[in-house]
């Protein structure tokens, strides 16, 4: 039986939401069977010549381009020996999860954290019986290095790995990355593996070829083919989104397959699906190998990704924002928050600058910011140019290691109060405006999660809902939100009204705290 899958790099987190990027872990209840092919691919190589056109068709006669040239007929490209290479380096993953009885007293049922919410199918007694993540992966080198996403292993009591030929083996966790879902896992077999390369994927254009292989539904060594859709897709799921969008089917089961050319070389790990029903509608998203290459080469060094960080949160300058400010759209990051005693404030940046490169590149939006920040060693300098009232300058400053994701709910002020009404809060991206029906020009913090049992959960908020205002007081994102709450608490208020957005429509919300000492 698998579940309804949800957005996020933490699961669960846009489950209420109608149309979201779905991540692709199929998961089941103990009793579960599936099977999974047994083939022996034998040796094959890449189908010659040049790569077919994106709108290759089956047709008769001469076609005509727009210049009025006489075009030969394409035919649609056979993948047979492209499969038969391949196939072999891509695995199957069974993540069994810890149970209550794993957890035993820490205060939080591990149900909390699956790739999918069961809802009503969680048994009385979890304990009892096994559960278990399914996903895909693919080797990437003969000593049996894998790599798939942090989801399918995310809580892993022990995880397993299916060979193409159907042999079992028990796997190891290198490291795993929950910022990018990327996750590193070892086998060891004895001997040699075959494995796949990992491609370039910063050349990959819209309309070329692709092949998806995985899971599906537990339905190992299932081949899908497609076009790329789009690059450098920003889906509101993290800090570092540049998905590849395919239309190559991909469903649940299908997290942490690869994306391949023609060529056999990978693009790209299957991730995400955007859909209203769970399954594919055609709009899949990959991570871009290059980003899963310098993630994993981390990962295999340390067991960890280092980032760099300067300590702001930045917001997208748009429509009258930017037109009072006297800039084009695209002109920087817009600066709404700084850390306090972090490298900004310490450089002397305030709320309303506006970035606009970082080491000479060129900056267009809070995302390029955030990537370009993080590529830097901490500990070393960068030399940012920034808009201070009009003025152009250049401003440098000590890159400092991006803390975890605990220490920075706290670092942004207000952490021990927003954690303690049970919320979890995510900047709002453009294209999370649309998918959550929020108006165009909207600023504020979504509801990643909602903690069970939490004041929070008993007002009735849930994830997806974006809030907007605390009290009287309009927030413009999770700094600001966290904040606001803090200056609510300190003032011996019992009870904070968060003014949110819900599908479409505003309404206020209040959480009583009760006992806050």
């Amino acid at each position: 039986m698998t579940t309804q899958p949800t957005s996020s790099r933490q699961p669960g987190a846009w489950r209420r939401a109608a149309l979201v990027a779905a991540l692709l872990a199929s998961t089941s209840l103990g009793g579960f069977a599936v099977g999974h092919a047994a083939v022996t691919a034998s040796a094959g190589t890449p189908p010659a010549g040049s790569q077919p056109s994106s709108n290759a068709a089956e047709s008769t006669g001469t076609a005509v381009n727009p210049a009025g040239q006489s075009v030969a007929p394409a035919a649609l490209p056979n993948f047979t020996h492209l499969v038969e290479q391949v196939k072999p380096a891509v695995v199957s993953i069974t993540n069994k999860l810890k149970t209550a009885a794993d957890v035993g007293n820490q205060g939080q049922s591990p149900f909390q954290q699956l790739p999918f919410p069961f809802n009503q199918m969680i048994p009385q007694q979890p304990q009892m019986r096994a559960v278990e993540a399914r996903g895909s992966g693919f080797i990437i080198n003969a000593n049996g290095t894998i790599v798939t996403n942090n989801h399918v292993i995310k809580d892993e009591k022990s995880i397993t790995v299916t060979l193409d030929n159907g042999q079992t083996y028990p796997a190891k966790v290198v490291g795993a990355d929950p910022r990018t879902d990327i996750a590193v896992l070892k086998i060891d077999v004895g001997h040699p593996l075959p494995y796949i390369q990992l491609g370039n994927s910063a050349n990959v254009k819209p309309g070329q070829w692709v092949v998806a292989m995985g899971n599906p539904f537990g339905l190992g060594g299932t081949v899908t083919a497609g076009i790329v859709s789009a690059v450098s897709r920003d889906i509101g799921d993290g800090p570092y989104d540049q998905f590849i969008q395919t239309d190559a089917p991909i469903n649940e089961g299908n997290s942490g397959g690869p994306l391949f050319t023609q060529e056999g070389k990978v693009i790209g790990m299957n991730t995400a699906i955007l859909s209203p029903s769970g399954g594919s509608v055609g709009i899949g998203f990959a991570i871009p190998s290059d980003m899963i290459h310098n993630i994993v080469d981390q990962l295999e060094a340390h067991g960890h990704v280092t980032r760099g960080y300067i300590g702001v949160e930045a917001q997208e300058l748009t429509g009258a924002t930017a037109k009072a400010m006297h800039v084009a759209n695209d002109s920087g990051a817009l600066l709404a928050g700084i850390e306090p005693n972090g490298p900004a404030q310490h450089a002397g940046l305030q709320p309303g600058d506006i970035i606009t490169a970082v080491n000479g590149q060129k900056v267009s939006s809070p995302r390029e910011l955030a990537v370009d920040v993080a590529a830097i060693k901490p500990g070393s300098e960068a030399h940012l140019t920034i808009l201070e009232d009009g003025q152009s300058k250049d401003v440098a400053l000590h890159v400092a290691e991006m803390p975890s994701e605990q220490q920075l709910a706290s670092n942004q002020g207000g952490g021990e109060n927003h954690e303690r009404l049970g919320l979890a809060l995510a900047p709002l991206s453009p294209d999370m405006r649309g998918q959550l029906d929020v108006p165009d020009g909207t600023q504020g913090a979504v509801i990643r999660d909602v903690q069970p049992g939490s004041p929070a959960e008993q007002a009735g908020l849930q994830a997806g809902d974006v809030i907007v205002g605390v009290g009287t007081h309009p927030v413009d994102g999770p700094a600001a939100a966290a904040n606001a709450i803090r200056h609510e608490m300190s003032s011996g208020n019992h009870a904070v009204a968060l003014r949110i957005i819900r599908n479409g429509q505003p309404l206020f919300v209040g959480i009583q705290m009760g006992n806050t000492g």
